[in-house]
């Protein structure tokens, strides 16, 4: 039987638009009969699955047939062994992927804004990692250090680092390499100097640590709106979407074209 595909949402920094990819990728995935498991490993905020209840409730109240994903649910251990709890941690990630790989097509596992280390078995599971990233040099940080003088590219940042490891990982256990996706959120069309500046970062580090650049979603009060009700833009009829949000559907069949997941089509 094989496996399910595991597509991992991380960035180290909050706010980039993980839980918002998520839900869409989750959209796009259920309206074309893909089984999808959902995991959350912001225990403290749960976006995504805060996004999903918002679904759930809305359904309840108007009857809707709003798909919903397999969830599992996981918490960190609270033994103070540090190894203990490390091995309690393993188990409790093993086993909740472990039974959604039993029963879906795809498991879509939002990490945290931070450092975890139930991210790093994430990160060390994927097989598609997408990396959103507001288009800024704040969060290019994240993925590189530059000098502040030249502007260049100095070495990768912890996160760069942390991915490589995961990729170590999945070579030593003979799995398929990692595709790792880096999307460009909350373009603007001002500022065009610093997005000449973040893309020629972005291009000149993707070639040196190994990422592939993937077209993301715009500041769009939409998303912000679409979250309370749990919907996405794909559950919109097309009759009552404006321009913007016409646009915005545009930008998730875009993403999904360069994700080229398998058995998945961008026509959505």
């Amino acid at each position: 039987m094989p496996r399910a595909h595991v597509i991992v949402l991380g960035n180290e920094k909050g706010g980039s638009g993980k839980s918002t990819t998520a839900m869409h990728l989750f959209a796009a995935l259920a309206r074309q009969g893909k089984r999808v498991g959902a995991m959350d490993l912001d225990l403290r905020q749960q976006s995504f699955f805060r996004y999903l209840d918002n679904r759930a409730a809305r359904a309840g109240k108007t009857g809707e047939a709003l798909a919903l994903p397999l969830r599992r649910d996981i918490s960190a251990s609270k033994l103070n062994d540090r190894r203990e709890a490390r091995a309690a941690d393993d188990e409790a990630f093993g086993g909740a992927l472990e039974s959604l790989q039993a029963e879906t097509d795809f498991i879509l596992i939002d990490c945290p804004g931070s450092h975890s280390y139930f991210a790093q078995l994430a990160h060390a599971s994927a097989d598609t990692l997408i990396t959103p990233m507001n288009d800024s040099l704040i969060d290019f940080d994240l993925l590189a250090r530059v000098d502040p003088l030249t502007e260049k590219v100095i070495g990768p940042s912890v996160y760069s680092e942390m991915v490589w490891r995961a990729r170590q990982i999945r070579a030593e256990a003979g799995l398929k390499p990692l595709d790792w996706i880096v999307t460009r959120n909350r373009m603007s069309n001002l500022q065009a100097h610093n997005k000449r500046k973040v893309g020629g970062l972005l291009g000149e580090l993707a070639k040196r640590i190994g990422f592939r650049l993937a077209p993301g979603f715009s500041e769009r009060v939409i998303f912000r709106e679409l979250f309370l009700d749990g919907l996405t833009l794909l559950d919109l009829p097309g009759g009552s979407m404006s321009l913007s949000h016409v646009a915005a559907r545009q930008e998730v069949r875009d993403l999904l074209k360069t994700l080229a997941l398998p058995g998945v089509s961008a026509a959505i």
